[in-house]
């Protein structure tokens, strides 16, 4: 089969590959139908995610069609085409049973990580796929949902969801600032309104972004190249600050951004991949009671996210700005790369 492999930072193929074959009982084979190109595939490129061997193939979103399933799995059958969490889940562990799928002790990949695909196993970005815990980590495609749709719901609309809005913990009522406005940031605020907030602030250094967060729930928008952008935001809350701020970018110069605008006992939640330290003036903000979180998405809201889409209360049309065939992985991944310049906000190829 073909498949996106990765040999180094900086060196990605398209490569000839043996087919994938049921290793576990609980393992299913699935045929890719559409997959995408994550930012973290990206900071994976730049080498910011040492873990990934060469030879790793990339990618670990999508929805695909079963072809093969191992012994112990009941609840599927060849034919069902399935979303394919970003998270594997053993769904027996401590960590499982509490919801916390992104640390599941199970035994693939490493034991305390839920995020192996493209990272510690074989990923999406191929023709067929193994997929590990399959009556855990896998949801069947409901009538009405495109497989193209359900790509978006593989891991940025939960990860949005789940690590900005949920562990933000925005409140009705609340002013919510978003600083990044890519496809992470903008499945942020397309979640946030689910929460009541009375704004919703997308924070971007490209004011294409900055205006197409509007589509997406944003009330209102700040290009952060600008000069008093700081005062842009401080102006449309009381002049102490936002409750929410969101890092959906995962560099050190937007994790302080956050750290510059949220209010007293506010909540600054970071969902961005971050390569590098960043600092954090605790000598300034020991006194200041608020709340930092950060984490790696579980996926255990993925349901709830595929019901409102599935009814159109959330629409993943919006994000998906380029569509290519999978054999043209290699100019995708170009487009997805140069998104400042192609306006790309998630690319989805179709097998």
């Amino acid at each position: 089969m073909k498949a996106l492999v990765f040999h180094g930072p900086g060196n990605k193929s398209w490569d000839d590959v043996p087919e994938p074959t049921i290793l576990e009982p609980t393992d299913v084979i699935v045929k890719m139908d559409a997959t995408t190109i994550c930012g973290t595939d990206l900071h994976i490129l730049k080498g910011d995610v040492p873990a990934v061997e060469p030879g790793r193939i990339l990618g670990h979103e999508g929805v695909g069609t079963i072809t093969e399933i191992g012994p112990a799995v009941t609840t599927l059958a060849v034919g069902d085409q399935v979303i394919l969490s970003c998270i594997s889940a053993c769904g027996k562990c401590d960590f499982c049973k509490h919801g916390v799928h992104s640390h599941c002790l199970g035994s693939e990949g490493a034991s305390g990580i839920g995020w192996i695909f493209g990272h510690l196993i074989d990923g999406t970005q191929a023709e067929y796929v193994r997929v590990p815990y399959a009556e855990t980590s896998v949801y069947k495609l409901p009538p009405g949902v495109t497989p193209e749709q359900g790509v978006v719901l593989s891991d940025i609309l939960p990860t949005g969801h789940e690590i900005g809005i949920r562990y933000g913990q925005v409140e009705p009522g609340d002013v919510v600032a978003v600083v990044g406005a890519g496809p992470v940031g903008l499945a942020t605020i397309a979640t946030a309104g689910l929460y009541g907030p009375s704004r919703v602030i997308a924070i971007d250094i490209d004011p294409n972004r900055v205006e197409q967060a509007k589509a997406f729930g944003a009330s209102d928008g700040v290009v952060s190249s600008e000069a008093d952008w700081k005062e842009q935001v401080l102006a449309m809350t009381d002049g102490l600050g936002v409750d929410v701020a969101i890092e959906a970018v995962g560099i050190p110069q937007t994790f302080r951004m956050c750290l510059d605008i949220v209010r007293p006992a506010g909540h600054v939640a970071n969902v961005g991949v971050h390569g590098a330290p960043v600092e954090f003036p605790i000598q300034d903000l020991w006194i200041s009671n608020i709340t930092v979180s950060t984490g790696l998405v579980n996926t255990d809201t993925l349901g709830v996210l595929l019901k409102l889409v599935a009814q159109r209360r959330i629409d993943p049309d919006l994000f998906v700005s380029h569509r290519f065939a999978l054999d043209d992985i290699l100019e995708a991944y170009d487009v997805f790369g140069r998104a400042a310049e192609t306006k790309a906000l998630k690319v989805v190829l179709r097998a």
